[in-house]
């Protein structure tokens, strides 16, 4: 007979692998150690070699390599350790951090003509078009592109700039020809990469820079896809498809795989996109805000801290982890950190019963059912399967049905599992051959679910209570539901999108995060191609765009933006374009009224950023907030960095302030204010900033201040004026919250001169 340890080891064998030998199952780490040096490549490789030497034992010398090294903007490598050789060789000189690769996830038109609709402008996108002289490249790192979608057709495009060094990488299919004057650069990827440290499990790895999941080339075709007619999701959201700028050139880094994006190749990527030259990289992907760790070991924040410090401008998702607070991620002070919204366009499915009434459901699919016909309608938890749990089965949690029940019936299911998608919800239905499902979801309803030919449709919790209602007083209750149609001039937009991750930042509370809130729910873009069956007249129809939500959607539409304003500005730094972003967002629905979230509250900057960008506005904002390189190391300093490492990190003598703190984060030169703490009992409080004039010359401002009940806000000056020769002009703002309400108080100062208006939001913690 087994012993009990036999039987033990059998059914749970990870549960007795030491603590002791699991640390030393080789895993994948990044080292990383400030800095770019002068050495070459060769020579830099060479002594990432020698250093790993140090710390592996003979016996495993064949584990002596590198899987990336980089040397361009910033100096280090990932390699496979034990955690005691990264414990080691964490206290080598010259190393800053040694941490685990982590995998990062992706945070998966019409959007762009309402937002030039939303800045009120005096002068059109159009016609800033022949004025741009200089070419714009964005690097894109992300899951592939596909390049032959009209939307990367070069049509008109000058010759590539002189200053691009990057390559167009081949593979089994893609081409150097591929490549062209729209996009000018692909590079991929190969290491594979376990999310579990040990070789058994690898992610899937595809040696070429195509697209093989669609994000890529919808993120690529939303930030700088070429105008193209007629663009359309089966007939849905038809109109002109083009990307925030046009005219600006796409370098492709595919760093991304189905399984995820190693944080180790996304370093790799930003390395590389900086020595290829481009101008801005668009970042649609992040960790958990759960697994959040400080800058030093998050491979986007290191990579972006370097692109910042190499004039390179970084725009990232803030994560798709709402509606809870402290949950935005990429929210380093040199991350542009984008939250999502809707447009002023809804697609709406019909709920037809059978006593003539009908319900709006929010959907995108493609139903071949009718209104002359309905069909038994019947709730989860009447269609359970035997020993089910009523509350699995009126969620539609696998399993949970009785197929011989379902068949034939439209069934209405409700959210109480949100960790089972609408997804797998609608594959538990389409499997048990039910006809359609009808979905009882109040959050999930504001971003619609795509479910190809299957009849699927979410209602809130009030229209699901009249459909229950129906239900219960009816002996045979039918209904259908009908394919999606588009919504037009939907009221109201922008509104924030449920999913999107709110502020403050875990990390940094005394800088407001998310910065900025942009387009990012059912947005029509350029993707995979594939075929679907039309109508019998029209057969199969190959559709090479589809609608998609995230704030993976919303941050290449900042990107874009950001683009279009480098382009007419290209002397501008980063921080002076999303200065202009910021300050120029407008806080306005298409209503006139202040902007809600999905619930139809008031939005509060935690959720906004500042505000819904307007890039038309932005081109002419009148002052800019310039955050200097020095600002960024001044944060390393008050977020506890040492010295030695800021040093190690900027190539410079710098030195930190005495007295340190965090609470000194607030008086860095963003274009937000935020003060996580503000004393009840001595309650007041000073901070520092300093504007710029891009505008017009011998302008006098005038400061007005919007500030909740309780809360005594001074700016002083009250005014300033940019006469011959004055650029740069200090103010302070002063916050006394000893009458003010406990908690977040938020509001905004605006300096007013001329055309101008620069709004300045901020955030300040009472307690």
């Amino acid at each position: 007979m087994a012993s009990l340890l036999q039987l033990f080891s059998l059914f749970f064998p990870c549960l007795l692998i030491s603590t002791a030998s699991s640390s030393q199952i080789p895993k994948r780490y990044i080292v990383y150690m400030g800095s770019s040096s002068e050495v070459n490549d060769e020579a830099a490789e060479s002594d990432h070699l020698q250093l790993l030497s140090t710390v592996i034992p003979g016996q495993d010398s064949g584990r002596i390599s590198l899987i990336h090294h980089y040397n361009h903007a910033l100096r280090g490598f990932s390699a496979m350790l034990t955690e005691n050789e990264a414990s080691e060789l964490s206290g080598h000189d010259g190393v800053v951090s040694v941490f685990p690769d982590s995998v990062l996830q992706l945070h998966t038109t019409r959007s762009w003509d309402f937002l030039e609709g939303q800045s009120r402008p005096r002068f059109s996108h159009g016609s800033y078009q022949h004025k741009s002289s200089y070419d714009v490249i964005i690097g894109m790192i992300d899951g592939g592109i596909w390049p032959e979608s009209p939307s990367f057709r070069d049509e008109g495009m000058g010759e590539i700039p002189t200053r691009w060094k990057g390559v167009c990488m081949e593979g089994p299919d893609f081409k150097k020809s591929n490549c062209n004057r729209k996009l000018i650069g692909a590079r991929y990827y190969s290491v594979p990469h376990t999310s579990n440290g040990n070789m058994t499990t690898q992610m899937r790895v595809d040696k070429s820079p195509r697209d093989t999941v669609g994000h890529g080339t919808h993120t690529a075709s939303t930030a700088a896809g070429a105008q193209v007619d007629n663009a359309s999701y089966n007939g849905l959201a038809q109109g002109t498809a083009r990307g925030g700028s046009p005219n600006a050139r796409i370098a492709m880094y595919k760093a991304c795989s189905e399984d995820g994006c190693p944080g180790s190749t996304t370093l790799k990527a930003i390395d590389d996109a900086i020595k290829d030259g481009v101008d801005i990289i668009s970042i649609s992907i992040g960790m958990s805000s759960l697994f959040q760790s400080d800058y030093l070991k998050d491979p986007i924040a290191l990579g972006a801290f370097h692109a910042e410090q190499m004039g390179v401008m970084v725009v990232c998702s803030g994560g798709n982890e709402g509606p809870d607070p402290f949950t935005v991620i990429n929210a380093a002070p040199w991350i542009f950190t984008v939250t999502a919204s809707n447009i002023d366009r809804d697609f709406q499915s019909t709920v037809l019963l059978g006593n003539g009434r009908t319900f709006q459901g929010s959907a995108i699919n493609f139903s071949n059912l009718t209104r002359s016909e309905t069909y038994p309608l019947a709730y989860g938890k009447d269609i359970a399967a035997k020993f089910s749990p009523i509350s699995e089965a009126r969620s539609c949690y696998p399993g949970s049905l009785d197929p011989e029940k379902v068949k034939g019936k439209v069934i209405v299911c409700v959210d109480s599992f949100p960790t089972v998608s609408r997804e797998i919800k609608k594959l538990v239905a389409e499997d048990a051959q039910a006809k359609g499902l009808i979905l009882i979801n109040e959050n999930g309803k504001g971003a619609p679910f795509d479910s190809g030919a299957f009849p699927f449709t979410e209602v809130g919790s009030a229209t699901g209570y009249k459909i229950l209602k129906y239900i219960n007083s009816n002996k045979n209750p039918t209904a259908t539901i009908l394919p999606t149609a588009d919504v037009p001039s939907y009221r109201p937009a922008p509104v924030v999108a449920y999913f999107s991750s709110r502020g403050p930042s875990v990390l940094a509370e005394n800088i407001l995060k998310p910065d900025i809130l942009a387009p990012g729910v059912a947005i029509l873009a350029a993707v995979i191609p594939k075929f679907v069956q039309g109508n019998a007249l029209t057969g199969k129809k190959l559709l090479e765009y589809a609608i998609k939500s995230g704030t993976s959607m919303a941050c290449p539409h900042v990107t874009g933006a950001s683009a279009f304003i480098k382009s007419v500005h290209p002397k501008w730094t980063a921080s002076m374009i999303r200065s202009a972003l910021m300050t120029t967002a407008t806080v306005y629905d298409n209503m006139g009224k202040p902007l809600t979230n999905s619930s139809g509250s008031f939005a509060m900057p935690h959720e906004t950023g500042v505000g819904e960008i307007s890039p038309l506005k932005a081109l002419n904002p009148g002052l800019v907030f310039e955050t200097t390189s020095e600002d960024y190391l001044k944060f390393l300093c008050f977020s506890g960095s040492s010295e030695k490492t800021i040093r190690s990190m900027a190539k410079t003598n710098f030195k930190c302030p005495r007295n340190s703190s965090d609470n000194l984060i607030s008086s860095i030169n963003y274009p937000s204010i935020s003060i996580s703490r503000l004393d009840k009992t001595r309650g007041f409080r000073t901070i520092t900033r300093s504007v710029t004039n891009v505008g017009l010359p011998n302008v006098t401002y005038t400061a007005t201040v919007q500030a909740p009940l309780g809360l005594k806000v001074k700016v002083l000056p009250k005014k300033i004026t940019f006469v011959e020769n004055v650029r740069r002009v200090p103010f302070r703002v002063s916050f006394d919250g000893r009458g003010a309400s406990t908690g977040y108080n938020f509001g905004s100062l605006t300096w007013s001169g001329g055309p101008y208006s620069v709004r300045v939001v901020f955030a300040v913690n009472v307690k």
